[in-house]
């Protein structure tokens, strides 16, 4: 299937879920059916909505701890440098005598 069929083939089902969806929502004679429908719809978005704040802490949670990794990182290579370069001055004192 090339991308524009994909994209057809889904515009076209939405369509067709759309219109199955009015019309069993323009029932009168089913309206357990329409709290039925009116209910699953309620709690599937209810229950994206949890998923996308639970998601959305837990991304939270991994920059915050990325970005202390990378401070320590830092904090550790400035103190190696700091260390080579006092090295480096001892040895060159030692050697100017």
């Amino acid at each position: 299937m090339t991308k524009e069929t994909k994209i057809i083939a889904g515009v076209l089902a939405g369509a067709a879920l759309g219109a199955a969806i009015a019309l069993i929502l323009s029932s009168d004679k089913s309206d357990d059916l329409k709290n039925d429908v009116t209910d699953w719809f309620s709690d599937l978005l209810d229950s994206s909505k949890d998923k996308f704040a639970s998601v959305s802490e837990s991304v939270k949670d991994t920059v915050a701890h990325a970005k202390d990794s990378i401070s320590n990182a830092t904090d550790s290579i400035t103190h190696a440098k700091e260390s080579a370069t006092d090295a480096v001055k001892d040895s060159i004192s030692k050697v100017k005598g």
